[in-house]
């Protein structure tokens, strides 16, 4: 008798393909027919099922409601979208998903707040290629998929400080930087959300070349990351998290007020726009 072989874990990706193809197959529907009722690229549709791509959240939004599922594909999407990261950041998203408070500094625009078209640029420099196109697409789209989290119930509690220099590096389209200012002003104007510029006039810090994020669970646990520009490193130990959480206070004694932050966002946009 022969040894069992073990295939070794699903992907997320691959487990969403097998849930869209069961349910093209249960409504009957060839790809063709799915693609003229949905007004999706036969093809597209087709890669999806073999876990080839992965899509925007919007499109298994679209598929929910086309199947009658109604949040099904975009459980699985949540899951396969992690398939699109580093281990370490694998394990940073599962904490973020349920985390009840969220702080967070980053020197340029964080990723939970950009818009599509600015991700876009960010992730397409000049180094891609034409092969990249497809990896471009997913982590545009994965990235864009983290935003639900401003929006889930129960809201989280959000403070995001951001550097002044991020302002300052605008994106290379003018209707792109717009639309970006635009987004992070209502993102500053949300409830749930306090947003802070931290100003050139505040001098060197320690958090210059890297994003901190610290999260605190509903057992009011929490976990620091830290990210630079080629890796990360996520920590759960308590004198750790301390000394990054006194960090973080220090970084927002020196940024502007919610206020005059949104003040700031509010000029140069205008600035922007004359």
């Amino acid at each position: 008798m022969g040894e069992t072989v073990d295939p070794g874990p699903v992907s997320g990706r691959a487990i969403l393909g097998q849930t869209l193809k069961v349910l093209r197959d249960k409504a009957g529907k060839s790809l063709g027919q799915l693609a003229e009722d949905t007004g999706y690229d036969k093809s597209y549709l087709s890669r999806l099922e073999s876990g080839e791509r992965l899509s925007k959240v919007t499109v298994m939004e679209d598929l929910d409601s086309y199947y009658g599922t109604g949040s099904l594909l975009v459980g699985h999407w949540k899951a396969a979208r992690l398939d699109a990261f580093k281990d370490q950041y694998k394990a940073f998203m599962k904490l973020e998903a349920t985390a009840r408070i969220m702080w967070m500094f980053t020197p340029g625009v964080p990723g939970l707040i950009q818009t599509e078209d600015f991700a876009q640029e960010v992730l397409s420099g000049p180094q891609t290629t034409l092969e990249d196109d497809d990896w471009v697409e997913e982590q545009v789209a994965a990235r864009l998929g983290r935003q639900y989290l401003l929006r889930q119930k129960p809201e989280p509690s959000v403070r995001i400080i951001m550097d002044e220099y991020a302002f300052r590096r605008p994106a290379a389209v003018q209707k792109t930087w717009e639309e970006q200012l635009i987004r992070i002003e209502a993102v500053a104007m949300l409830p749930n959300v306090a947003l802070q510029v931290l100003p050139f006039t505040a001098g060197l810090h320690h958090h210059m070349h890297a994003s901190l994020t610290l999260l605190w669970q509903k057992d009011a646990t929490g976990v620091a990351y830290v990210e630079g520009s080629t890796r990360g490193e996520l920590t759960e130990d308590p004198d750790s998290v301390l000394r990054h959480r006194l960090s973080y206070d220090r970084l927002r004694d020196m940024a502007l007020s919610p206020t005059d932050s949104l003040g700031f966002i509010r000029d140069l946009l205008e600035e922007h726009r004359s």
